[in-house]
């Protein structure tokens, strides 16, 4: 597999595997603490933390052919933010992430990223269902999710009194009519 190339593009966007030179990039994004409010446990990336997290992301490549990819602005050639297609933990469930600078939210470019991501799941690994996890007070991230075709799944309670809401998004069957 070539891993510094093109996954696929969209109209303003080019979504390419990560290599170890965009530690500075995921810092940029995941270090930034008002974003990463949304994200897992609210709390920004350490600097020592981005190698590991570049090391993770190639393992994911080698062991399912998929993982965090970096989103590039085509006219500028600037790293917004990054996608992917993950099994946060181990977990058996393909899900989706993101994450961009603060300063591309609001342009689109999150759901035309993951409205791509999931066909590119679909397509080139056969995924049949696809989750996504949010905070139930991040309106922004659930309304990106559901332009980008994933519906309400639940909602579950964490032992900190804490929640997560989980949309999904699943293939249609083509044997299955209405």
């Amino acid at each position: 597999m070539n891993v510094l190339g093109d996954i696929f593009q969209t109209e303003r966007l080019r979504v390419r595997h990560i290599t170890d030179e965009d530690a500075k990039h995921l810092y940029a994004v995941y270090g930034d603490a008002e974003a990463m409010r949304w994200v897992d446990d609210g709390e920004p990336i350490a600097w020592e933390d981005c190698g590991r997290w570049v090391d993770v992301t190639l393992r994911n490549y080698e062991m399912y052919g998929y993982g965090m990819s970096a989103v590039v602005l085509k006219s500028s050639d600037t790293v917004i933010g990054f996608c992917g297609i993950v099994h946060p933990g181990g977990q058996q469930e393909a899900e989706i992430k993101y994450a961009f600078l603060r300063a591309y939210w609001g342009q689109g470019f999150a759901t035309e990223v993951v409205r791509s991501m999931i066909a590119y799941g679909e397509n080139h690994f056969a995924l049949r269902r696809i989750i996504a996890t949010i905070d139930p007070d991040n309106g922004g991230s659930r309304r990106v999710l559901i332009k980008s075709g994933m519906s309400y799944c639940d909602t579950q309670r964490h032992e900190d009194g804490s929640y997560t809401e989980i949309l999904d998004w699943c293939a249609i069957d083509p044997g299955i009519t209405s």
